[in-house]
């Protein structure tokens, strides 16, 4: 299975174009009217937390069944939700250092991440970058690498058009590339960890009744409520 050899999978177009669409209009309405500690912007990026209480039209994105699947297949166990933001990465930022998004010592391990692409993932415009096989290394980058920004040997970019959904196991190393081009990248990021793991998100505290009215029996089980 390519996941687990390589570290990371595109499944392209997974969202119909029609739907992406939309995505990306639901997605600016709900980052413009998110507001105080929900919003983190930085030097490159602005991120906007729990997107399991933004729409109606996000709760598809963190229960496909090619996202459980891949879940099941890496945790191993019980799993659940534990964090779906907004990240924004704006134009004519420099390249994010190779990192990893669990170490393999943490309570959190394995890690399952995801992002949907909100916008097409370029070479140009901050496409992320893995390193294919790091996440059977149990060593991480800023441990082993003089300069963690620069290219690594057999990396790869994580390119496809807007709808699709990036996979990839949490060990692996990665970080987005320079955006060059005149405009942001959008992307809706998110992690399963082990059920016994702490959430990034406490999505039980923060959902609205609204919300919690809509939810299937997976979206329940994903989200531990």
């Amino acid at each position: 299975m390519e996941l687990h050899q390589r570290g990371f999978i595109v499944l392209p177009n997974l969202v119909p174009a029609w739907r992406a669409g939309h995505l990306a209009r639901a997605y600016d309405v709900a980052v413009a009217s998110a507001s105080g500690d929900d919003v983190r912007t930085g030097r490159t990026t602005t991120r906007v937390t729990d997107f399991v209480n933004r729409g109606a039209e996000f709760d598809d994105v963190y229960v496909s069944p090619s996202l459980l699947g891949a879940c099941s297949s890496i945790i191993g166990g019980p799993f659940k939700l534990s964090s779906l933001h907004a990240r924004t990465l704006w134009p004519g930022h420099e390249v994010q250092e190779l990192h990893v998004d669990v170490r393999r010592d943490s309570a959190d391990w394995p890690l399952v991440g995801f992002i949907l692409m909100i916008d097409e993932f370029r070479p140009d415009n901050g496409a992320t970058r893995f390193v294919p096989g790091s996440h059977h290394r149990s060593d991480a980058p800023d441990n082993v690498l003089a300069d963690p920004r620069a290219d690594y040997e057999g990396q790869v970019l994580a390119c496809g058009p807007a709808g699709s959904l990036l996979i990839f196991h949490g060990s692996t190393w990665h970080g987005y590339t320079a955006n060059t081009s005149d405009r942001p990248r959008r992307s809706l990021q998110g992690a399963f960890i082990p059920r016994d793991g702490r959430a990034s998100t406490d999505f039980a505290t923060r959902m609205r009744p609204e919300t919690r009215a809509c939810l299937s029996p997976v979206a329940r089980y994903v989200l531990h409520l």
